[in-house]
This record gives structure tokens, sequence and C-alpha cells, in this order.
């Protein structure tokens, strides 16, 4: 018998056998795929240890688009397919793909990952669920005094928020404080749906509200340009968190940068693929945290942004 050529001929076929087939990571999104800054740092954190989408890595994308009620079963989805690590961006997708399992390794940027449940601690959070914990609800207080300084006319401020999203009920709590202390009288605006958004910015001006809160939420990140588009029309001036809404016309903001935490998701995708265990991995916390003005904004809006807040802004558009 010619083993020689036996083994010629099984050689491929042990060759196929040997090659692992490349990981492949679930992102799951409360938002939109619109949120491609978030994307791209993501895949900026993976590169930076070496793991490249469509080379040696292959993303499964799951977008519930506002809907949070499709993340339970967007989350099951990306279980079933066995993906190898879950990127969870923001604390409704965290919690779907808690839920859905205790196995596969959950990267996270969720709101104080500890008073969430997430973990139980930030040095050594156990179990499968390391990640970024961004100050949501704590910069609230800060937001509505900026805003109280920008417009210190202001009777009556308004508060933009999901019902849908679990921080809300803190994120409101917070802020009831924050105007007391004011002397300002808080007005709880409700919005879950792109249609929901026009209702609360019409009912505005019956509010007599001289300013706007934006409460953070991955819905009204991704439609981001929608409520920059009703301040205007609406001509109130509102404060978001996150940078991006200045970039795309919105008055100020203040808050961590979201890019700098889902290159950090990324980066922690990639040790876990590694083979560092989750356990291992403290939750990271935004270091620096931005304030943007947009000039172009505040004068359409008939607004002298005071010197005490250019002189502490990160950035100023004009």
């Amino acid at each position: 018998m010619n083993y020689v050529g036996v083994g010629a001929g099984l050689w491929p076929f042990a060759t196929q056998a040997q090659q692992k087939a490349v990981p492949v990571v679930g992102w799951l999104s409360a938002g939109s795929p619109s949120l491609s800054a978030g994307v791209a740092t993501f895949r900026e954190g993976l590169s930076e240890t070496g793991y490249v989408e469509g080379q040696n890595l292959a993303i499964e994308y799951r977008w519930a688009e506002g809907r949070y009620e499709q993340l339970p079963a967007l989350a099951a989805d990306l279980v079933g397919r066995k993906v190898d690590v879950i990127a969870a961006l923001s604390t409704p997708a965290a919690l779907a793909a808690k839920n859905a399992t205790s196995t596969i390794p959950i990267v996270f940027a969720v709101a104080d990952a500890v008073a969430s449940g997430f973990v139980a601690g930030l040095a050594r959070p156990g179990g499968n669920l390391p990640g970024v914990s961004i100050l949501i609800v704590e910069l609230l207080p800060k937001r509505l005094e900026l805003l109280t300084e920008l417009v210190p006319q202001a009777r009556v401020i308004a508060l933009l928020v999901n019902p849908n999203n679990p921080n809300t009920e803190p994120m409101i709590r917070e802020v009831e404080e924050a105007v007391r202390a004011k002397g300002v009288r808080l007005r709880i605006l409700k919005a879950g749906a792109p249609e929901e958004l026009e209702t609360a910015f019409a009912t505005l001006a019956q509010l007599q509200a001289g300013g706007l809160v934006v409460g953070t939420d991955p819905f009204f990140s991704s439609r981001r340009a929608q409520l920059v588009a009703l301040a205007a029309s609406h001509t109130v001036p509102a404060i978001y968190e996150y940078r991006e809404f200045v970039d795309t016309g919105g008055l100020i903001s203040y808050g961590p940068s979201i890019t700098g935490a889902t290159r950090e998701v990324g980066v922690y995708a990639g040790k876990i693929l590694k083979g560092a265990k989750p356990a291992d991995l403290p939750v990271e916390q935004p270091t620096t945290l931005e304030l943007v003005v947009n000039l172009k904004t505040a004068k359409a809006l008939g607004l002298t942004v005071p010197p005490s807040i250019l002189a502490r802004a990160d950035e100023v558009i004009e």
C-alpha cells in the first residue's frame, strides 16, 4: 500500500480541520446604524489588539433602532449563533444580553455599572461582564447648571426622557433635586418613538419652558438630527450629553466621549478573544469630560454665550 500517497491525499483535509474559524463578535445596540462613529471606534479598539473585521474577525450587528422591546430577541439570536463575545452598547442592551447568557462574555458600556447591578465592584467585576461605566445620571445636575447659566432668565426647564429606558426614573430624581436648588420649575417630557418627539416639542410653548435638558438615551442619540432640528424650529436652548449633537448643530453638550467608550469596549473584546478572563478586567470609567459649544446655533437663537462658559469650553464651534 502506498502510505505516502494516502498521507498526501489526506493532507488538505487535515489542514482544514486544524484551521480554526475566525472568532465572531456580536454587536448589540439599542440605537440605529446611523451611530456609525461608535462602530468605527469600536473597530479601532479591536484593531489595537490585532483584530480586523473581514480579515481575522467577523462582527454580527444587531440594532434595535430605539425599539427596546426587540433587544431580548436580538440578544437571544446572538447567543444562538454562539458568538465569542457580545459588545452591549447602552444599559438596555446590556440588560438584554445579561438575561440571555451567563457564559458568553459581555463587554458593556452602561450607566453606573455597580448601581445598575452589572458588577459587584469596579476593580474586580467578577462574572462574565467587564466594560465601561459611563457617568450619565450623575452629570445631569451639571448640565442643568450650564443651561441655567446660559439662559438665566428661564423660570421653567423641561427634561426630555425616554420612558422605556431603565435609567429614566433616576434621571428625573436627580434633576428634580437640582432644580429645587436653582429655584426653577421642572417639566417632564417623555418620548420613546420618532412621532412622540414631535409631540413633546409641541408642548414646550404651552409649558413656557425657557430651556431643555435632553436626557441620555440611545434612541435620542440615533435621532440626534431630528432632535437638533426640533430644538431649532421651536427656538428652545437645549443641552445634550454628547458632542455629536453639537457637531450636528445642537447648542451645547457636556459629558464623556462616547467614541472613547466604544473604543475601550473594542479593546476589551479583543483582549477577551486573546484569552483574558472577563472577571479579571476592571471596569473602566471616563477620565475626561467634554464641554462643547456651538456659537452659530447660539446666534440663531439670539443667545450670548457667557464668557464663563466659553472659558471652560473644550471646543467652540464658530
